[in-house]
């Protein structure tokens, strides 16, 4: 959390030499530090998550996640769990949580080596490996990256009021990997491979202080990999939205200048179950020059719905009510459309079936203008 000058943009990612020195990062290079401990996890604001992701080629969808509290509401200590998400080709969908005792958590500051009871999340900036169970659930992953580390500038979202800014970060340690796993339901292993992504996030207070909603994906299609996010702050920071685009071709980054890029959505609907207005087409343009990048989700299933109302501690539930908390998080699956062009002539265009993204709404509901 740092102080502000008169005139500081509301929110803004931080890219000035002045935020790399203060950061100590090098804005040309990333470090093995920054996959370690970036928080005091029992300082009550804080939190922290490492993330993985895979589309498996047998047609599994693993999501597992490291966490050092619930980042929706971490005014507490250190409350350690660990997440596994696992969608089978059969249609069964499997959501499981290990909630840990503070001692049973431990995490290097000096790269990517987290443990939560008998659970691991351990690499190197090239090479991780993700080891979870979690009552009938195991899995055991190898990531091997093919994308080099990237984070947008410094990776600090900046959120600024009163004169103090407020921060969310954001690094990613393998942008797209190979993926070598094993899982396991109710004892029966299944062996297979996939592609991967893995990435480290922390902060210095709630997001649903900072974040009114954001939309965040990532997808292998033909030669390229992408990560896509777009962010709009909440109301006391006047909704102003903050882009992320990182995109590869066969390993190469060639381009990842959130600026350049506008966001837009169609065929918005209500989600009953949840209340929340979700686009069924989520578009990224990014425009440099004669290039130009259209990149499409089009949603087909919704594979996750959870309403945080549900899972807070039933000690907690009545406040959650009177404070209007009705906080959602949603992950879609369906079809990712990338197009290429030059002179606005269409010069490439790839199409991937199994794309992955997610709607995080922690803010009060915004009904679509009609």
């Amino acid at each position: 959390m740092t102080t502000t000058s008169a005139g500081q943009k509301r929110v803004r990612l931080a890219a000035d030499p002045a935020d790399f020195a203060r950061l100590g990062l090098n804005p040309l290079s990333t470090a093995q530090f920054e996959d370690g401990l970036r928080t005091d996890p029992n300082r009550r604001g804080s939190y922290e998550w490492w993330y993985f992701d895979a589309s498996l080629d047998d047609g599994a969808k693993l999501v597992v996640g490291f966490y050092t509290k619930n980042p929706a509401t971490p005014g507490t200590r250190l409350a350690p769990f660990v997440n596994i998400n696992l969608d089978l080709p059969d249609g069964r969908s499997f959501e499981r949580t290990f909630a840990a005792d503070p001692e049973q958590f431990s995490a290097s500051t000096d790269g990517c080596d987290v443990r939560i009871g008998d659970n691991r999340f351990s690499g190197d900036l090239q090479t991780y490996r993700v080891s979870a169970s979690v009552e009938n659930i195991t899995v055991n992953v190898t990531l091997s990256g093919t994308v080099p580390a990237w984070r947008p500038a410094t990776g600090y979202e900046m959120f600024a009021r009163n004169g103090v800014e407020k921060t969310f970060a954001w690094f990613v340690a393998v942008p797209n990997g190979r993926v070598d796993a094993e899982y396991s339901v109710d004892g029966q292993v299944v062996k297979t491979t996939g592609v991967g992504y893995h990435d480290h996030n922390w902060g210095d207070a709630p997001l649903r202080e900072l974040m009114h909603n954001w939309y965040w994906g990532r997808a292998q299609v033909g030669p390229y990999s992408l990560i896509a996010a777009h962010i709009t702050a909440e109301k006391a920071y006047g909704y102003e939205p903050l882009t992320t685009l990182h995109l590869a071709r066969d390993g190469v980054v060639v381009a990842d200048d959130g600026t350049k890029v506008a966001v837009t959505t169609d065929r918005i609907g209500i989600d009953a179950p949840t209340g929340k207005p979700v686009a069924d087409i989520l578009t990224y343009d990014y425009r440099a020059g004669p290039d130009r990048f259209t990149i499409t989700f089009e949603r087909e299933e919704t594979l996750l719905r959870t309403r945080f109302i549900d899972v807070v501690p039933p000690a907690a539930k009545l406040l959650a009510r009177l404070m209007r908390f009705d906080a959602a998080y949603l992950r879609f699956t369906g079809t990712l459309a990338l197009r290429r062009y030059l002179d606005d002539v269409l010069v490439e265009e790839y199409t991937e079936t199994k794309a992955l993204w997610e709607l995080m709404y922690l803010g009060k509901t915004r009904l679509p203008v009609t």
